[in-house]
């Protein structure tokens, strides 16, 4: 701003000693006068030039502290200018400009806030990776789900995978998408499904991980379509046992008329076959319109009282547990894992219930010492219909898995060590609340 300053006042001086040169040259002046005239008029002309560009001069300097402020990104300044001439004009313009990229910064602001907490908040995995295969954001689901106590921002990629499944570095690192099934201890074998997509951000390319999981939803699904089926067999069994139920009737009363004990048996074993069959459809019908569960403090001394009362099992109950859930539909769950592990085969006296708190989850575990599962038989064991039991309905454990997802939580099945079967569901402690 100086520059202008001087480049004025140079500008003024030569201007005055161009207008002065005439006059010098014909005064009739001694040459001693002559120059101490010119020095006296230029230096008055400095300082009157001088004094008159001040104003403009602090204006100028005003304007590019302004400006830098907005370069640096500040904009709460504003310009008082007490002029009228076209100064006026540029700070009333600079002051508008000022309010209006404020009023945006804050709306920014206010965007940024927004997008981190819905990115925060996601049930899905998010990770983004730089050119150099550096995490430069991650959200608190991708902490967890890569089991890291510090902020993953910073950390190579390769570095991090390096500690984690097979099957999940391979994937990630191949850039490969679409579903994939990565092993849990306690969770079992979950589904997830792998996005990515690349981008420029300040001029570099950025790749965006983002992982779902998938178990739960394959599994309602997976149950939405059985239960359809079953809606629909039900329906037609119904539509079939109530004229069959009605001809029973008549054709009993016509045996008793002729007292004839043949018939009499065969109208009493098509009896007996109608109240299995009612009790099928029930027994589907229970699984295809289960409610919605009720949400309450579990009061395990009732819950414990209710099952000993069916079922011989040892508790294992370290200390005392907290689970907001659908006790009648917890108990229904309790019975029919008990069931199961007394006809797993193994002694009574070795059927275990443990209920515990783990961290922020509750885990219940119904342990037996039978003969287990083999690989075919687990892989099936979820599955509504099937059963190897020669009476079995094939729904206890997918009525289990229905009820716990209900809940929130996970069905685990798994071998034990020695031998016999563990059937493991973990529940979110929150959940409920």
């Amino acid at each position: 701003m100086k520059s202008i300053r001087t480049k004025l006042v140079a500008a003024s001086l030569s201007a005055t000693a161009i207008g002065l040169s005439p006059m010098i040259y014909l005064a009739p002046l001694s040459l001693g006068v002559k120059i101490l005239c010119v020095l006296g008029t230029l230096g008055l002309c400095a300082i009157v030039v001088y004094k008159a560009t001040e104003s403009m001069s602090q204006n100028i300097q005003a304007l590019e502290v302004g400006l830098l402020n907005f370069k640096d990104g500040e904009y709460a300044a504003t310009l008082a200018c007490s002029t009228t001439d076209e100064f006026a004009h540029l700070c009333a313009l600079y002051n508008a400009s000022a309010q209006s990229l404020r009023k945006e910064k804050q709306w920014l602001h206010q965007r940024e806030l927004m997008l981190d907490k819905v990115l925060q908040s996601s049930p899905d995995v998010l990770l983004l990776v730089n050119d150099k295969n550096d995490v430069v954001f991650s959200n608190h689901q991708a902490r967890d789900f890569f089991a890291v106590n510090q902020r993953l921002e910073g950390l190579s990629l390769p570095r991090l995978l390096s500690k984690q499944p097979r099957a999940l570095s391979e994937v990630m690192l191949d850039s490969r998408e679409g579903l994939f099934t990565l092993p849990q201890d306690e969770k079992g074998v979950e589904t997830w499904h792998l996005a990515q997509g690349t981008f420029l951000l300040n001029n570099q390319q950025h790749t965006l991980y983002i992982l779902k999981q998938m178990t739960r939803e394959l599994n309602r699904q997976e149950v939405s379509v059985w239960k359809k089926v079953i809606r629909v067999i039900s329906h037609e069994l119904n539509n079939s046992l109530g004229p069959i139920s009605s001809l029973l009737h008549s054709g009993k009363i016509v045996a008793n008329q002729n007292q004839d004990p043949r018939l009499e048996r065969v109208f009493l074993t098509i009896e007996e076959r109608i109240a299995h069959l009612n009790q099928f459809v029930q027994g589907y019908g229970k699984f295809a319109k289960l409610p919605t569960p009720v949400f309450a403090p579990i009061e395990w001394a009732s819950v414990i009282a209710q099952l000993k009362q069916q079922y011989e099992f040892t508790l294992d109950m370290p200390a005392p547990v907290n689970l907001h859930a659908d006790a009648v539909q917890i108990e229904q769950l309790l019975i029919n894992l008990l069931k199961n592990a007394h006809e797993a085969g193994g002694s009574p006296r070795d059927i275990h219930l443990v209920i515990k708190q783990q961290n922020s989850h509750v885990v219940l575990e119904v342990l037996d010492a039978g003969k287990g599962m083999s690989e075919q038989v687990m892989t099936n064991a979820l599955v509504p219909f099937y059963s190897t039991k020669a009476n079995g309905s094939g729904l206890g454990l997918a009525l289990c898995r229905e009820i716990c997802d209900a809940h929130g939580g996970h069905l685990v099945i798994q071998n034990r060590q020695q031998k016999g079967l563990c059937v493991r569901v973990i529940f979110d402690g929150d959940a409920g609340r």
